[in-house]
């Protein structure tokens, strides 16, 4: 399975604004940096809790299989459409008519194909996320963002390698954390 992000969350002025208020920031000559800084302490929350944080349109790639298949991401808001790729890398389009799709509980997305035609793998796409915005994001997955942010700004230039998320921030994040039997 091979997720690709196709258009990424919005991340709000508000998630900016807040993280230079936390690092007391009122200049606007760092907000690139900043940026990136927010962006990449969500990928860790989603590394960390199994959920992504804000709602992005995705692609999934699955092998053909009869059986049913789950998408790694979570929680799956709707799944969009599936495309058949055969050896040759060439897309096409499946009838939806040719797959099957689920929803479960724990926010999985489920997909089995049963008409695959010709093709090799399966291009699933998706929208998941746990919230539409960053004003809407629950407030401890929020905060630990971040603090993360803020703590990775600080740590810029000393060079250590720190565990991340720090303790602080895992406290935030733990109670969202989902345990999966393998």
């Amino acid at each position: 399975m091979k997720r690709a992000i196709v258009a990424p969350a919005t991340l709000a002025p508000g998630a900016l604004a807040e993280l230079k208020d936390w690092l007391g920031i009122t200049t606007s000559s760092e907000d690139a940096s900043l940026t990136a800084l927010l962006r990449g302490a969500l990928e860790t929350c989603e590394a960390f809790t199994g959920t992504m944080p804000l709602s992005a349109e995705c692609e999934e790639l699955l092998c053909v299989s009869a059986g049913w298949q789950a998408i790694a991401a979570r929680p799956v808001i709707a799944i969009t459409g599936a495309s058949g790729i055969d050896h040759a890398g060439t897309r096409t389009t499946l009838d939806p008519s040719a797959y099957a799709i689920e929803f479960r509980a724990d926010g999985t997305g489920w997909v089995r194909v049963s008409s695959p035609g010709l093709a090799e793998r399966i291009a699933v796409g998706f929208t998941a996320g746990l919230a539409a915005n960053w004003d809407s994001l629950p407030d401890g997955l929020r905060h630990g963002i971040v603090r993360l942010a803020a703590h990775n700004y600080r740590q810029r230039e000393t060079g250590e390698a720190q565990a991340l998320p720090p303790a602080a921030v895992a406290a935030l994040w733990r109670p969202w954390r989902g345990l999966r039997l393998l």
